[in-house]
């Protein structure tokens, strides 16, 4: 369920101070699917977390140094055993697709909700994880019901040549076939 907040009851709400108001008559219709993993191919560390509060000490991790200062959020992260964090409630504008567009329509951040899944864009994702997105998407759709089965996509959707998330370890067919379950 998702209460007038926008917040999932089942997840574990972490504020992030990186989201703002969405522009006025922004309607909710489009569902982005991410992945991140910090370091890459590593999981369940507290990096994520950090990164979306503003707390990542970029000095942990070499790979860190290019996420200096970088504000950035999403609203749900699903962990590898299907756990729930939501950093931002859906009624708020997350910061997770940056420079987008869908059918023509530029910021996407302004009308989208935006997940990411623990894991990388070769790495399989877990059943846990489908399980989770599915019934999620599934409750968002019902309280965003201009979100359908043909405006869920994926990073690369809508960022095409700078980003490449969930990448081919993301099976959509399996997805799909769960939300209709």
């Amino acid at each position: 369920m998702i209460d007038t907040f926008g917040l999932l009851s089942n997840a574990t709400f972490i504020k992030s101070p990186f989201y703002n108001q969405r522009p006025n008559q922004a309607e909710i219709s489009l569902l982005a699917i991410h992945c991140i993993s910090l370091p890459e191919g590593q999981f369940a560390t507290e990096h994520i977390k950090n990164l979306f509060t503003g707390c990542l000490d970029c000095s942990a991790d070499p790979s860190f140094a290019d996420l200096q200062g970088l504000e950035v959020s999403a609203h749900c992260v699903i962990r590898r055993n299907g756990a729930i964090e939501q950093y931002v409630p859906f009624e708020q504008r997350a910061w997770h697709a940056g420079v987008s567009s869908f059918q023509g329509v530029d910021g996407c951040n302004d009308f989208s909700i935006g997940i990411e899944l623990e894991g990388t864009d070769c790495t399989a994702y877990t059943e846990a994880q489908y399980l989770a997105l599915a019934d999620t998407t599934k409750h968002i759709q019902v309280r965003y019901p201009l979100i359908t089965k043909d405006r869920i996509v994926g990073h690369s959707d809508i960022a095409p040549g700078r980003k490449t998330d969930p990448g081919s370890g993301f099976n959509w067919d399996h997805y799909l076939k769960l939300l209709i379950d």
